[in-house]
Parts: C-alpha cells; structure tokens; sequence
C-alpha cells in the first residue's frame, strides 16, 4: 500500500514528494519524485529504521547533493563514475 507523504520545496526551486510503502522485511522503500525547471528525476531509498518525513526529505538532498559533487568531480579525459555507490539509492531521469 503506497500513501503520499508530503512536498517540499527547497530552495532550488526543486519540488520533492514521496511516497512510501512498507516492506515485509520491517525497512520502509520511499519513492521519491523530484520536479525541477532542468530536468524531472525520480528514484528510490531504502530506509531500515522510521523517520519522519522532514528527515527522509533531508536524507533524499543530501544523497542528491553528494551526487551532484562526485559528478563534478569526474575527470573529462577519464569519464569513470565512483566506485562508491549507494546501494540504498537509486536515482533516474524522468
């Protein structure tokens, strides 16, 4: 059973709002849609312990803005992404 939280809007002029669903595992799968002027991406996260909304959102900027750095920091003449992925987070282009 899927139930929409709440939207949030950052500062960015980002829209985020989620939704989450309750695994048998006792973890919560949150999925997370963010509306941006630039481009729309959506995604999930895996959270194991309860959170409130304003924290999950929290969770979500920053994994986006630790994102955002590591794609800066990608050397033109060597395009290799970072080894250190989130297994917990998963980001796609809408």
């Amino acid at each position: 059973m899927l139930e929409v939280i709440e939207k949030a809007k950052s500062m960015e002029t980002e829209q985020i709002s989620i939704e989450t669903k309750n695994l048998a595992s006792g973890n919560c799968q949150v999925k997370f849609f963010i509306e941006d002027q630039k481009k729309s991406q959506y995604g999930y996260l895996l959270v194991s312990e309860p959170k409130s909304v304003g924290e999950i959102i929290e969770e979500i900027k920053l994994k986006m803005e630790k994102r955002r750095m590591e794609e800066k920091s990608i050397n033109p003449f060597f395009p290799v992404k970072p080894k250190n992925e989130d297994k917990n987070f998963y980001l796609f282009s809408a």
